[in-house]
């Protein structure tokens, strides 16, 4: 059985750029603390660890396809300094407009990774920080954390919410060790969320 868990990028791995602005140059990059660390914890567990993430800026022509790889080549490799990476990245290029199936909160890129990869999305994890993130997740049979501060619990559909990448990670690692393969009633999982980092 392949596991994996789903990273948004922004807000996630690095700082989000401000509402309406898009990251699309190496100076605007600003990691967030603990991310490889946290990633080689999860790889640790036996998850692969994917990036799903929505790059409109490709559409709306700020950043070009080419360019969107090169940022992400050097940002990996200022990110994991010489460890092993990402066990795949998949990004969606379109704008809003005319939707696709790609985009979160659609499950696509999700979908395409299980096809891809021969993972078990019943025994994965979306790990994002916006709502469109858990929905994606959740449409895709995922459990899913949100990352964000805690007075965001009454309002997102998560599993789980927690403060950063790391205690993220927390959540799935005590999920783990409670023997939660079956999330049918999912609804425990979100009292992991207060374990800090």
């Amino acid at each position: 059985m392949v596991r994996a868990v789903f990273l948004d990028r922004d807000g996630v791995i690095n700082r989000k750029a401000p509402e309406g602005c898009y990251v699309t140059r190496w100076t605007q990059v600003k990691f967030l603390p603990g991310g490889a660390a946290a990633v080689k914890r999860i790889r640790e567990a036996g998850f692969q660890v994917i990036v799903v993430s929505n790059q409109r800026a490709v559409a709306k022509k700020l950043i070009s396809e080419t360019e969107l790889e090169f940022l992400h080549l050097r940002m990996w490799q200022e990110f994991f300094r010489g460890e092993k990476g990402f066990d795949a990245v998949y990004c969606c290029q379109h704008d809003d407009d005319p939707p696709c199936e790609c985009r979160k909160p659609q499950p696509g890129m999700l979908l395409t990774a299980a096809r891809d990869r021969g993972i078990d999305l019943g025994a994965s994890w979306m790990v994002g920080d916006s709502e469109s993130d858990v929905l994606a997740g959740r449409r895709a049979g995922c459990r899913t954390i949100r990352i964000g501060s805690p007075d965001i619990r009454s309002s997102t559909g998560a599993d789980a919410v927690a403060e950063s990448l790391t205690q993220a990670v927390n959540v799935i690692l005590a999920s783990e060790t409670m023997g939660a393969g079956d999330h049918s009633n999912e609804s425990p999982v979100v009292g992991l969320a207060s374990i800090s980092s």
